[in-house]
């Protein structure tokens, strides 16, 4: 995949998990910035971070769980380590931080 490929499936992501929350009734503000999402939980302040790494052509998640890397395999980003999948381990990060749960599909 070329960097221009890259950026548009990490922006494609990011815009359907700004949208999954915006159409959720959760209390989670979303900011975009310089290919960082930040996701912020308005009960307790606590945040996840999606930031954009194109030299290696992943999608890395902070939360308070840990550190995620995920490569795009067969149109679907799964963890490097795990192979779990980025809209799984987002909801379980959402649920654990704002004791909510969220569909990711992703």
């Amino acid at each position: 995949m070329n960097e221009n490929e890259y950026n548009r499936c990490v922006d494609e992501l990011m815009l359907q998990i700004e949208e999954s929350i915006d159409n959720s009734a959760l209390e989670i503000d979303c900011e975009n910035s310089n290919g960082i999402l930040t996701l912020t939980v308005e009960s307790n302040g606590s945040q996840m971070i999606l930031s954009r790494q194109t030299a290696s052509r992943e999608v890395w998640l902070a939360a308070r769980s840990g550190g995620f890397h995920f490569t795009l395999k067969e149109s679907i980003w799964r963890d490097t380590k795990t192979n779990d999948t980025l809209g799984m381990i987002l909801q379980q990060a959402v649920k654990s931080q704002a004791g909510e749960f969220i569909d990711f599909s992703l």
